[in-house]
Formats: structure tokens, sequence, C-alpha cells
């Protein structure tokens, strides 16, 4: 026992090979701290601490394209707060990529450090834009039966025009590039062509700081539809009604977007039937002898599947709820695609993202699936200042305010203060897209408007009024809206202060007279164009009645007002661009007490019905040019339009040719509060009730807008017509 203890003992007192080292280890850090104590360097130390250190702050020069806010979210020394070599070439690298996606070729950027008082180092980035590059020309090959305008037309990417300094959209991207590669394809693939082929190669010109972009197209084979047929397993599914979902007739061409929208439809027509699970899928057979897929839809049983869950990210402004209520279903519903597709068009159609992803995911059981939706929100705001000139107002402007998306919401919200050489406007307007919650719109609008007294006129105005109006969609083309409010209008006669001087007194209302206006009424409106902007196939049309309640100098008028206008565009040779439209438009107001109209509420019809006419420049009037106006009217207008050859698609700009007639009724039942009526009228005012003109236009597509300069020359008129051979407008689409 005692040599066993003396032995524990003298092991204790022996150096331990472990111990030796750790103690090695431990004298070489206490000798190492001594002399950084004293403020001499130790090799290896002051080498790790130059390569490592704290951002103090970082500063960018000569940077014009992008604001420092978005150079600052590029570089990674920022987000870490710490510097070193490699992180600053890459951040170089960052900010030299992001100015070549945008064009900037001839961008170079170099950094250089400054020490600050406590140690922490300053990074200033140094950026030489240089001058951007953009695109000489984009060039086709092997495009035989589309032009090339109609193909540049489908393209994101564009040529250098005049406007490209403020779009920005003559910027070579090679992702950019593939997205339109993939657009011409699809382009050739809904007129016909499933096969074709795309390739495309840039060529950078440094001499011209511009690229040349050179698409090359195999065209392939064109086809048609042939037989069409719908078979399906389901018992009960009425296939009658389906058949009206298909939008590939015999005959017609082949489209893979029509193809792919009665697939669409075709489902969704179905799970109305109460066949939620319904799959539908198109079988082609293709016939090479005549050129013609036969088509069969097949309506089958899917698999039961149900949404566990949809999940949203992306959308730091837009509400969840705005997004969930586009959809056709929710959570714990039948999970059917086609309802999933025609979801997430109605979410593009917000046009509140520049991009809407859909994906699916497995659920926690296999009759389970998760949805999951990432959205990259784009600018809903829109606040302007615009100027313009009108043949009819002269110069005018406008201040707006514009929020497409208000608070998140979805809701419509916009205020604006107009002025012209004639007048004031003050107008406001929101609209809830979705009221309590139903497929509904509900909304209001309020304004004043303030009309000077004109040689034109006569007589002046002041209106403030406001309405309540509610829309519903009937289908999926016709709209129903019912609308209801008050106005309250202020003559203002007798200003002798114009240069030049304006008729001193109306002979049709008197100066301080009021009119009290409660109005009613509904619109249907028919929506069957491709392309509210810019249509070339289908039916635009409106049809509105308005009951008023016209309160003036102690007379009460029941006035029924009735307006319709339609407007039908047709290709005329397919895939050139050109359209032809046939429009219509007629009106009739009517007392019901069986009176006749006061003059304030008669129709005015202008320069739009028929071209080559001054604004308020046709129509019955008093032997002293007062205007009177009309209680009925009805027109007709034929018009082609076409591009202009020579000129890049992107110039927005095109030509139309016209021709208009149109019928005025006579002013029998116009009546004023001087006591005058129609029979007052000059003969040589309405002596030709019937006006017609023919012309042509340039239309421009601008940023602010589609604007339209008419050239019109005139066949028929009434001896007293005041007409004008040049006009400059807004162009609508009726």
């Amino acid at each position: 026992m005692a040599i066993l203890r003396a032995g524990a003992e003298g092991n204790n007192n022996m150096i331990h090979p472990t111990k030796l080292m750790r103690g090695a280890v431990s004298a070489i850090a206490i000798l190492g701290a001594a002399p950084m104590a004293a403020g001499l360097p130790v090799l290896g130390v002051t080498a790790a601490q130059a390569q490592e250190q704290l951002v103090a702050a970082v500063l960018f020069e000569g940077n014009r394209r992008f604001p420092d806010s978005q150079l600052l979210a590029m570089v990674d020394i920022s987000t870490s707060g710490i510097f070193t070599q490699q992180r600053l070439a890459a951040d170089i690298e960052s900010i030299r990529q992001a100015y070549d996606r945008d064009g900037f070729m001839s961008v170079s950027v170099t950094a250089r450090t400054e020490q600050t008082s406590d140690g922490r180092v300053r990074v200033i980035f140094t950026v030489n834009e240089g001058d951007r590059a953009g695109i000489a020309a984009i060039n086709f090959t092997g495009n035989n039966s589309i032009g090339a305008n109609n193909l540049k037309g489908a393209m994101l990417t564009k040529e250098t025009g005049i406007l490209s300094w403020l779009v920005r959209d003559d910027t070579y991207d090679e992702q950019k590039m593939a997205v339109d590669r993939e657009r011409i394809r699809l382009y050739y693939a809904n007129r016909g062509y499933p096969d074709a082929q795309v390739n495309s190669v840039a060529e950078y010109d440094a001499s011209r700081n511009a690229y040349f972009v050179n698409v090359t197209v195999n065209e392939g084979q064109r086809y048609n539809i042939g037989n069409v047929g719908i078979e399906t397993s389901i018992n009960g599914l009425n296939t009658d009604v389906l058949r009206g979902t298909v939008r590939t007739g015999q005959g017609a061409t082949y489209s893979a977007a029509d193809l792919q929208r009665s697939i669409e439809d075709m489902a969704y027509e179905a799970t109305t039937q109460g066949y939620s699970f319904a799959d539908v899928r198109a079988r082609l057979d293709r016939d090479v002898a005549t050129n013609t897929f036969n088509v069969t839809y097949l309506v089958d049983e899917g698999a039961r599947v149900y949404v566990e869950r949809i999940n949203i990210t992306g959308n730091v402004k837009t509400r969840d709820f705005v997004i969930r209520r586009e959809l056709a279903f929710a959570e714990g519903d039948p999970f059917n695609r086609s309802m999933v597709i025609r979801g997430r068009t109605s979410i593009e159609a917000l046009d509140f993202f520049s991009r809407v992803d859909i994906s699916t995911a497995p659920g926690s059981s296999a009759d389970k699936i998760v949805l999951n939706i990432n959205v990259t929100e784009k600018s809903t705001g829109e606040y302007g200042a615009t100027a313009g000139y009108s043949t009819q107002d002269g110069i005018l402007g406008e201040l707006s305010l514009t929020e497409r998306n208000f608070l998140g919401r979805g809701q419509y919200l916009r205020a604006a203060v107009g002025a012209s050489q004639s007048g004031r406007t003050f107008d406001f307007s929101f609209t809830e897209p979705k009221f309590m919650g139903l497929n509904v719109s509900a909304g209001i609008d309020a304004y004043r408007r303030i009309y000077d007294e004109t040689a034109a006129s006569f007589y002046g105005s002041e209106v403030t009024g406001g309405q309540v109006r509610f829309g519903v969609p009937l289908t999926s083309a016709l709209t129903a809206s019912v609308f209801g409010g008050y106005e309250h209008r202020v003559i203002r006669d007798g200003d002798a202060t114009k240069n030049p001087p304006l008729p001193t007194d109306s002979s049709l209302v008197t100066n301080g007279q009021e009119f009290q206006k409660a109005f009613t009424g509904y619109t249907m409106t028919w929506n069957g164009v491709d392309d509210v902007r810019n249509p070339t196939e289908g039916l635009y049309a409106t049809f509105s009645q308005q009951y008023i309640n016209l309160n003036y100098s102690n007379t009460t008028d029941h006035l029924l007002k009735t307006e319709a206008r339609a407007r039908y565009f047709v290709p005329i040779l397919q895939d050139s661009g050109i359209v032809g439209s046939v429009r219509g438009q007629a009106g009739v107001i009517n007392n019901l007490g069986g009176g006749g109209v006061h003059v304030v509420e008669a129709f005015s019809p202008g320069s739009q019905l028929v071209r080559g006419f001054q604004g308020r420049g046709f129509g019955p009037r008093l032997g002293t040019g007062e205007y009177l106006g009309t209680t009925m009217f009805a027109g007709i207008s034929g018009e082609i339009e076409f591009p202009i050859p020579g000129l890049p698609e992107n110039y927005g700009l095109s030509g139309a040719v016209f021709a208009d007639a149109a019928w005025i009724g006579d002013a029998s039942d116009i009546i004023s509060s001087g006591g005058l009526n129609g029979t007052n009228a000059v003969a040589g005012s309405n002596d030709e009730p019937w006006r017609a003109s023919v012309g042509a236009s340039l239309i421009w597509d601008s940023p602010f807008g589609p604007l339209r300069g008419d050239f019109a020359h005139v066949l028929n008129k009434s001896t007293d017509d005041r007409t004008q051979v040049f006009q400059f407008t807004i162009s609508t689409l009726l």
C-alpha cells in the first residue's frame, strides 16, 4: 500500500507529453502577446488585419443610370460590413455586370479605400458608365410567311428608336433574347406553324456601340384543323355544352393558344357541371398529306387530389387575399390543373406583378397537394404631369395621381387636375373590384368641371357632381353596370372681358341659372376583342340607358337617354398588320312627359362622329350662330389601319384611311330657358341632315397614350356647317 502511494506521488512529479505540448503553445501565445501590447507588429497578424476590416461606409461616384440605393444592394461589402480584397473584386464585377445587362458595354468600375480615424475603412466605387449600347437592327431570315414587322412586334427586344432613351427597350440581353425566341416560336405556333424553329445571333459593333441581331427562322409546314371530336368516360357529362367551348373549328388555322384555351374552358365547363376532377387533354393526329391536325378532346376523370395548402410568396405590398380571390378554388377544394392555369391568368390580368409562377409540391398524404404561388411585384403607382394639344380645346395639361393597387388591397384610386384654354377639371375616382368579397365591383366618382364662355359655346358653366356605380360580369365577355348620381350646374354668361370680345348674352340660358340633375341608369358592355389596347379582331360594344330628373326654373323634366356604340375588327390580310373595322353609333333622348328636351341635355355630336368638322361644327343652330344640338343621331364609319412601310415597329406609328357618314336629327324637340325652341334654328344649319367625309390618319401609340391626327375631306354637309381639314385627338376604341 505504501509503495503504491509512493509510486502515485512519483508519477505526479513527472512531465506528461500532452501537458508539455499545451504548455509550449501557451508560451508562444504569451510571447506573441507581449510585443503586441508594446505596439510592435507580429508576422501574420498584421496581414490578417489588413485583409479583413470593418467597413465604415460605402460610397459611389459617377453613377447616373443606377442610384446609390440600387448599387448598394448589389455589393456584398455593404451587406456583410467586412472588407476583404476578394469581396471588393466580386462587388466590382457585380456592378459591371448590372451595367452590362442594361446595355453599357464600355462601362468601367474601379474602387479605392480610405482609412477612418477609428481604424475602419471607407470604400468608394467609381463608375465610368460610357454610352449605352443600343440595337442598330433586328434582321430576319427564313420568314417567308410572316413579315418582319409582325415578328418584331412579338419581341420584347426592340430596335433603337426616337423614344428609346425613355422606354429603354433597345438593350440587348441574352436572357431576354431567349424569351424572344420563344415568343416568336409561339407567334408561329398560333398561326398554323407548329414546327417552327427559331435561332438568333447577336454581333456587337464597337464603332457604332450597337448590336446587330440576326434571327433565323425555319417555318416548317402550315397546318389547319381537320376533324374535331370530343370523347369522355364520365357518365352524365353533357358534351353538347362542352362543344361551345371549342375554339379550334374545322378548317381553322392551327393555333396552340386556341388549343390551350379550349382545354381550359372545357375543363372549367365540366367543373361547373359538377365534375371537379375532370381532366381534359387534346389528342392530335397529324395528316401530312393534307397538312391538317385532327383534334380529339379527351375528357376523363382525373386523380382525386385535394388542395391542402396554398402558399403565397413575393408579395411585399399586395395582401394575400387579393391573390387568393382570383382563384376559383380554396384550400380543401378539389385540385384541377386547368383551374390553376385559369387562376394564374386571372392573377396576371391584375397587372400588379411582372411575374407569376405557380408550382406544386406533395402534401401530407397521397391525395393532397400543396400549391406554391410566387409573384414578383411591379410598380402600380403613377404620378403624371402631361401636356398636349387638341384642335378643339387648344393647349391642355393634367396633373394626376393614380394607384392601381391602393394599400395593397387591389383597389383603384385616381385624382387629377386638368386645365385647357376653355376650362378646368377636377376629378376623383375610387373602385373596389371585389365589393364585400363578391365578384362585384363598386366605385365612386366625384368631379368639378369649369367650362369657360367661348365664341363656339356662347356661355360657360360650373358643374359639380358625383356618382356611385356597381358592375358585375355576366359572362366572360359581357359585363353589366348600374349607376346613380347627382349633378349641379350653374350657368356663367355675359363675359365681356374676353379678347376678342365674346357675345354678351346667350339666347338659350341666363347667367346664374341653376340646373339640378339626378340620374340613374345601366350600361351593358360586350368585350370580344383579342386585345383592348391594340385590337385586331372581335366585337366591342356598349349599350346604355339613363333616366334623368332635371329641375330648373320651377320646371321638372323626366328624360330617358339611350346610346349604343359598337365596333367590329377583322384582319384584312393574315399577319400583315392590316386591320379593318366598322363602327356604328346612335343616340336618342325622349321626354317621358311628352315635352321637349332642354338644350343643356341635348346631344352635341362632335368630330368623333364625322371627322372633318369642327367641335360643335355641324347640327342645328340659331341665326346668331349659337349651337342647339339634337335629340337624335346615328352614324357609321369604316377604317383600315396599316403599318407604315419602312418605319420600325417600335416607333409605334401606323396609318389609316377612313370614311364617315352620319345622320343628324333636327332641333324640333330642343327647348331653352328663354322660350326659344328648335323652330328658331336657321334652315342652313341642318338643310342636309346627312354628313359624310373621307380621309387619312397618322396614329401614334405613344407612352402617354394612343394619339392620332386626322386629315379629312368633307363630301356632304349643310350650308352653315363649319369644317376643318386636320384634327388632333386621343384615339379611342369606340
